[in-house]
């Protein structure tokens, strides 16, 4: 009997599109699902008040609350404190058992109505950091997210030399994301998403993948960050379409919605890898300077979408944390 050997290669599977750009970025689940989080196996995971809240009103998880709530029983606590205590233990649950399925870290937010109150923000960090401590996770694994603004940044700088590690979300400027580097915070979340629809909204038209405003941002302060040394990490963040992530495909970090991941998992269409260290460094960009508190509060004064976005966030995450209260009350017997 004559064997036949073929000369042709093997042809391998093709990698779908989740697949390829994490060949290029880490990938980050925005969600509290521990099922998308199981399925599409991220590295890191991000969480805020409005992701638990939902996932606390689901059958799965509806017992994370109802533990919290009777080993917060006792504590002495009433009114205002008492379910200020549940929530942050609350977070720190939901945290810690996505801990248990991404090999990385989990972000926490604090409290946005924080956001103006340096020394709120920081006691607030210090709280989360140590009930997660306490559960065996070391700060390490921990990213405790604050809004960028003047004093959200001035907290993050002095948490950070505390090794608390923190994230900056609401971030939509160069300005914000320079003094969040100044600042040696850990990571910064320029929301691509929310730029987008602002400019969408402004000037009345849609736009394509390149020319999109929010891909334009995380660019610039990406290759701002490489071309001047910064070791502060960009993960691009809030995004409405999958066009918007493969833009940004070979940003540090990227997080992405359960629809989105999915939507990627399903194409094998080529990806391109569009930001790398070696471009940024060879770009053709100017120092922002140093930035005080008066330089930065006039650079976001002249961008108006900076300063509307950040506002606006700043309100939503505040009405966010106020209904997470409210749920959590309703709880109390």
């Amino acid at each position: 009997m004559t064997t036949v050997i073929s000369d042709k290669p093997k042809t391998e599977t093709k990698r779908n599109q989740l697949e390829q750009v994490k060949k290029f970025t880490t990938v980050v689940a925005d969600t509290g699902d521990f099922e998308t989080i199981r399925k599409f196996k991220p590295k890191d995971a991000t969480t805020n008040p409005s992701l638990i809240y939902a996932a606390a009103q689901l059958a799965n998880y509806s017992h994370f609350l109802e533990e919290v709530l009777i080993n917060r029983r006792n504590s002495g606590l009433s009114g205002a404190s008492q379910i200020e205590d549940i929530i942050e233990h609350l977070l720190v649950r939901f945290g810690c058992a996505i801990l248990r399925i991404v090999p990385g870290r989990v972000s926490t937010e604090t409290d946005a109505r924080f956001s103006f109150d340096i020394e709120g923000s920081i006691k607030k960090a210090r709280r989360l950091v140590k009930l997660y401590e306490e559960q065996g996770i070391g700060r390490e694994r921990v990213l405790i997210k604050i809004a960028s603004t003047w004093e959200g940044i001035a907290a993050a700088e002095h948490l950070q030399k505390e090794g608390i590690k923190c994230n900056m979300t609401l971030l939509f400027s160069l300005a914000q994301a320079v003094r969040s580097a100044e600042a040696k915070v850990q990571l910064i979340s320029p929301f691509v998403g929310r730029i987008y629809d602002w400019f969408k909204a402004a000037n009345k038209r849609d736009y394509s993948r390149a020319e999109d405003p929010g891909v334009q941002s995380v660019k610039e302060i990406y290759t701002y960050y490489k071309k001047f040394g910064y070791e502060t990490e960009v993960m691009g963040a809030s995004f409405r379409n999958v066009g918007q992530i493969l833009e940004l495909a070979g940003c540090d970090l990227l997080t992405i919605s359960p629809e989105l991941m999915k939507e990627l998992s399903q194409s094998h269409e080529q990806v391109e890898r569009k930001l790398t260290p070696e471009k940024a460094k060879s770009a053709d960009v100017k120092r922002l300077g140093e930035l005080d508190e008066k330089k930065f509060r006039y650079l976001i004064n002249e961008d108006a979408m900076a300063t509307e976005k950040t506002a606006e966030g700043i309100r939503k995450f505040a009405a966010d944390i106020a209904k997470l209260e409210k749920f959590v009350a309703s709880k109390i017997k």
